[in-house]
C-alpha cells in the first residue's frame, strides 16, 4: 500500500477521538503497534512539521524528501550481502537475529498532507536503524531508552508517554538500571548526535559501522553493569 492510499483525513474532533481511543487501547495492550502508531500521528503533527522544516534546510534532508526512499525489503535487501563491518550488515544482523522484517511497520494514516505523511513514515521506518546505530536491544529497557532519543530528536509527545509507560512496567531492578544508566545516557546521546532525520542512511550502508557512528556523533548504549 502506498503512503497516499493509506491516508485518512480527519477533522480535529475525529483526531481527538482517535487519539483518546488509541491512548486507552495502548495502555490496556502496549503491544498494539497500530494503536501506538495512531496515537503518534494524531498527537505528533507539530513535531513532524518541525522535522520537515529541518529536513528542507539540510542538503541530505532535501534529497530524502525529493527521492523518498523507503526502508522496505524491496529497497534495503542488499544490506544482507554487505561485508560484516558495514552499517548495512549490522542492520541486517539486527533484523535477522530477531526475525524482523522491514515491511512489518503499519502504514501512516492520519497525516494531513502527503509531505507530512512521508516524514512520519520515515520516522517510523528508521527506528530499527537507530537501534542498530546505538546498539540498543529490543527489550523494555532498550525500547524506552530509544524513545528518549527519539524525543530529543523529534519532540514527539508519544515518546515521553512511552517512556513513562515503560518505567511503570519495569521491575525494581530494571527501573534502577534505567534511571541510573540508560536515561542519562539516552538524553546525552540524543542531544549530542547529528539530526538523525536528515541522514540518508541508505547511502551509507556500505560504510564501516564505527566510522558512521563517529561521523554522526553516535554514543553507543552502555553495557549492562555487572
Amino acid at each position: 500500500m502506498t503512503i497516499e492510499r493509506a491516508r485518512v483525513l480527519l477533522s480535529r474532533w475525529q483526531q481527538a477521538a482517535v487519539a483518546m481511543g488509541s491512548a486507552v487501547g495502548a495502555l490496556v495492550n502496549p503491544r498494539r503497534a497500530d494503536l501506538i502508531a495512531a496515537l503518534v500521528e494524531t498527537t505528533g503533527k507539530p513535531a513532524f512539521e518541525m522535522v520537515l522544516e529541518r529536513m528542507k534546510k539540510s542538503p541530505e534532508g532535501r534529497a530524502i524528501l525529493l527521492e523518498r526512499p523507503r526502508v522496505v525489503s524491496e529497497q534495503v535487501s542488499h544490506a544482507w550481502d554487505l561485508p560484516d563491518n558495514t552499517f548495512g550488515a549490522a542492520y541486517a544482523k539486527f533484523m535477522g537475529s530477531r526475525n524482523f522484517s522491514p515491511d512489518d511497520r503499519p502504514p501512516v494514516r492520519f497525516m494531513e498532507t502527503d509531505e507530512l505523511a512521508y516524514v512520519a513514515t520515515r520516522a517510523r521506518e528508521v527506528h530499527d536503524l537507530w537501534h542498530t546505530l546505538f546498539g540498543l536491544p529490543t527489550n523494555l529497557i532498550g525500547e524506552s531508552a530509544l524513545k528518549v532519543i527519539e524525543f530529543e530528536q523529534m519532540y514527539l509527545p508519544m515518546c515521553m508517554l512511552s517512556v513513562i509507560g515503560g518505567t511503570v512496567r519495569f521491575n525494581e531492578k530494571q527501573r534502577s538500571m534505567f534511571l541510573r544508566h540508560y536515561l542519562p545516557w539516552a538524553v546525552r546521546a540524543g542531544r549530542q548526535c547529528t539530526d538523525l532525520m536528515c541522514v540518508y542512511y541508505e547511502r551509507h550502508f556500505s560504510e564501516d559501522l564505527e566510522q558512521v557512528r563517529r561521523q554522526w556523533g553516535i554514543i553507543p548504549a552502555p553495557q549492562h553493569p555487572k
